[in-house]
């Protein structure tokens, strides 16, 4: 059975497609035959609904079974189903728009829209349920050695999160880098994870990981994100990996601008309502200020003035928030909840202060603190701060500073408006995960 596991899996992945697929196809096609049968709408709508799903699986992550948790991967597969049922649905609403149809635009088959939905995610669900569970009676969790660098590093935070995914990774072990048991220890494990080791040790525990076939783990630094971002080059016989030194250039920053002043004001016109009512709650509440003022840093160090919804009493100290802060409103916890006290920066973004994407904008007194402890902190302020992106996608309140950093860097150095467009996609995950990435510092 291990033999076909790659097989089985993907033949559950293609069945599991195709009945989405049929479902979206054969419920619709109740009044609208001609989506099922040889014509030029059947094609249309077809081709659309096949594309958009693989994009969107390629952004949001597909059938990551044994990878991921049940709900990660069901929500990742409900999400890509539903935007690519509603933009099929309206694709197929604006051809019916003719003569022979509605002479106008007209919304239609809400229900059969809602009751494929609705039976998609059952389809999902099973199958997700299906595959977890193939995959880990055939497998038994990988048997992970953590280790540390020689300092005092904190990896809990580590343990925690392969904890977290118990039916992969089984804790077994942590172990200095300079222990003498280090080799032999690596030989009993399955899987080394490596926290904080510094470069020249890694490369040792690397080589002796590849020599006994272990699987290897291991945090970046900024040469890391370089290199892996380098292109491969032989210099006549010569192997090289070459990385260019390079910023933004003035195409992609002229339509990054453009997209971030058409996208943010389409937003801030969409989400007028839901910034209409979290203000009168905010007002409502204490009759403090709607909006919270705050200086922070943004692309070469520029000091700008941000825009967010107050979720904090007012006249209160300015430090990071920690686990059951009681500085924070009653609204204030929902609006932080969800990410919605940041919307205010819309405005920012229309400004020019911002962009839709890019590196987190972090407070000022947080930026002098992290760069004494990590001069390489400066680096992120190569590009303009962003309302979303790595850091703000993956990282919670509670995440180091380096950590941060790698993500903000990782970002950068594969810049690409595509890249753009998919963290954009990405950022709606954000509030489906509001518990996991809103921990505040001590809530681990």
């Amino acid at each position: 059975m291990k033999k076909f596991e790659k097989s089985i899996v993907f033949a559950l992945k293609i069945v599991m497609y195709a009945a989405a697929f049929a479902t979206f196809f054969l419920l619709f096609a109740i009044d609208n035959r001609e989506i099922i049968v040889l014509s030029r709408t059947a094609a249309v709508t077809m081709s659309t609904y096949a594309i958009i799903l693989v994009l969107l699986s390629g952004t949001y992550g597909s059938y990551a079974i044994g990878m991921k948790k049940d709900k990660d991967i069901l929500l990742s597969l409900t999400i890509s189903g539903i935007i690519t049922d509603l933009i099929t649905y309206f694709e197929l609403t604006i051809m019916k728009t003719n003569e022979a149809n509605n002479s106008t635009f007209k919304i239609e088959n809400v229900g059969i829209l809602i009751s494929v939905m609705v039976i998609q995610f059952f389809i999902y669900y099973v199958f997700v349920k299906l595959g977890n569970r193939f995959y880990f009676w055939i497998n038994d969790p990988e048997r992970c050695l953590v280790v540390t660098g020689t300092g005092d590093n904190d990896v809990s935070r580590v343990v925690a999160a392969l904890c977290d995914l118990s039916r992969r990774y089984a804790v077994y072990d942590i172990i200095k880098s300079d222990d003498p048991a280090l080799k032999d220890k690596i030989v009993e494990s399955d899987t080394v994870i490596m926290y904080e080791v510094p470069v020249d040790i890694r490369k040792d525990i690397i080589d002796w990981c590849y020599q006994n076939l272990k699987n290897i783990y291991y945090n970046p630094n900024v040469a890391d994100i370089l290199e892996h971002n380098s292109q491969q080059m032989i210099m006549d016989d010569i192997s090289f990996y070459a990385w260019q030194f390079h910023l933004i250039s003035w195409e992609q920053r002229i339509v990054k601008r453009l997209t971030d002043i058409i996208i943010s004001a389409a937003l801030l016109i969409l989400l007028s309502p839901v910034l209409l009512v979290s203000a009168v709650c905010i007002k409502k509440n204490d009759g403090g200020k709607v909006l919270f003022r705050q200086k922070r840093a943004t692309a070469n160090g520029r000091v700008f003035e941000i825009y967010k919804f107050r979720t904090m009493k007012e006249n209160v100290e300015n430090r990071s928030v920690i686990k059951d802060d009681d500085r924070i409103t009653p609204v204030g916890r929902v609006l932080r909840k969800y990410r919605i006290d940041e919307l205010p920066q819309l405005m920012n973004i229309v400004k020019g202060d911002m962009s839709l994407v890019g590196p987190r904008p972090e407070m000022l007194e947080n930026v002098k603190d992290y760069e004494k402890e990590l001069p390489e902190f400066r680096y992120r302020l190569r590009m303009k701060a962003g309302l979303t992106g790595y850091a703000q996608i993956f990282g919670k309140y509670n995440t180091s500073s380096k950590d941060k950093l790698m993500l903000d860097l990782m970002y950068i150095e594969n810049y690409s408006l595509i890249k753009d467009i998919q963290l954009l996609f990405q950022t709606v995950m954000v509030i489906f995960k509001a518990e996991e990435s809103t921990e505040a510092f001590g809530d681990k």
